[in-house]
């Protein structure tokens, strides 16, 4: 009797021992991961959808659909670990080489996907949430950025460095840029600063407006964006107003320039009469990538021919 009752109490100390001893590991391993998931959420990357990015090692076999990134890519070192990019992206010149998987915006997914990347870089626009959303669901990772200013370059490749895995050479890449910029803008300290009408597209008529890295450019350069008072990156205009603001300059690529002075109504427009349109070099001067500094000091050259190249 009191040896059933021993043996019973036993067994029962035993089976309560076992499944609160349970009931512990498997709190434990909860916690575990749980603190493993919080870990990888603050050492991911927060991408400009609001998507975090933890790689457990640096991508080998990326898709690029955004030129600005892909010129990132080859300034990083990474250019050999691409497998596709978009159409448009076409500097520097090695990027020829890579396959070429059609549009940036709105990208064929199905064709992305059998490039069999592990890591998408898309612009981040509304129009490429869709492509992002089917990418993941198939278990490819993405990246998402929009750097539209000067003072967001800086931030977008470090954190691109880091994905790639290599934050020195990213740190060098933004330095260097920056000392480009900073040699522009000492070029033209002190000049008198002309207002320019930067004319992006005739028909509809498109300027840069402030929310463009181009009025940025033309601070550094050492003028004024006579539609700088717009929030819009590239607003739409009326030929009435330019007329009305009364530019300086009118700042145009080659082709933009011919189409300028040969249509009639543009000469209502006292720069353009006055032959003050300063040609620019659209390969140059066209994406807030690695070339932004170059790209100042070019339109300084060209808005202040005395002031030199600053090389």
């Amino acid at each position: 009797m009191h040896s059933y009752r021993f043996v019973s109490f036993r067994t029962a100390f035993r089976t309560a021992f076992g499944a609160a001893f349970s009931a512990a590991l498997l709190l434990c391993v909860t916690a575990c991961r749980d603190a493993a998931d919080d870990r990888a959420r603050a050492n991911g990357i927060v991408d400009d959808f609001g998507d975090t990015l933890a790689l457990a090692s640096p991508p080998q076999r990326i898709v690029s659909l955004n030129p600005a990134t892909t010129e990132l890519v080859f300034a990083l070192g990474a250019g050999s670990r691409l497998v596709g990019r978009s159409r448009w992206d076409t500097y520097p010149d090695s990027a020829r080489l890579v396959p070429d998987l059609g549009d940036g915006m709105r990208p064929n997914v199905e064709v992305v996907l059998a490039s069999r990347a592990d890591l998408v870089l898309l612009y981040a626009s509304g129009e490429n949430r869709s492509a992002r959303d089917a990418l993941r669901r198939s278990g490819v990772a993405t990246l998402a950025q929009r750097f539209d200013r000067i003072a967001e370059f800086g931030p977008a490749v470090v954190q691109l460095g880091r994905v790639l895995g290599d934050t020195m050479r990213a740190h060098t890449v933004r330095d260097s840029v920056y000392a480009s910029l900073e040699r522009a803008r000492v070029l033209v300290e002190g000049r008198p600063r002309p207002r320019v009408v930067w004319p992006l597209w005739l028909s509809p008529l498109l300027a840069a407006g402030r929310g463009s890295f181009l009025t940025d450019l033309l601070v550094i350069a050492g003028a004024e964006n006579i539609f700088a008072d717009i929030d819009a990156p590239s607003p739409q205009v009326t030929f009435e107003e330019i007329v009305r603001r009364d530019p300086d300059i009118v700042l145009a690529g080659p082709v933009q320039a011919a189409e300028l002075r040969a249509e009639p109504r543009w000469r209502a427009l006292r720069a353009v009469r006055e032959g003050r349109i300063a040609i620019y070099d659209t390969t140059l001067v066209g994406r807030p990538g690695v070339r932004l500094g170059e790209a100042a000091l070019h339109l300084a050259s060209v808005l202040h021919p005395s002031a030199g190249t600053g090389k």
